[in-house]
């Protein structure tokens, strides 16, 4: 499962906080839907990691840390946190 992969790589992050939610049940008959879900995630995390970084630069540094994961799903969405 994406989500497992996601939450495995993100561990790497130090998360105090870290949700992997699989959006994609709301988001059937539009864009980039395919049966079975996996497609569109939203991650909200917490970690000292992103202290003294920008929004961009946390965005980034996830993305980087997902790797392969990012190409394979249709969207992404990040609320990201220090706290």
């Amino acid at each position: 499962m994406i989500a497992d992969e996601m939450r495995a790589r993100l561990a790497a992050l130090n998360p105090t906080r870290l949700e992997v939610i699989d959006e994609s049940e709301g988001h059937r008959g539009h864009a980039g839907y395919r049966d079975g879900g996996q497609t569109h995630f939203r991650i909200r995390m917490a970690s000292p990691d992103f202290v003294g970084l920008g929004r961009v630069q946390r965005h980034r540094l996830v993305h980087r840390t997902l790797g392969d994961i990012v190409p394979r799903v249709h969207a992404l969405a990040l609320e990201l946190s220090d706290a």
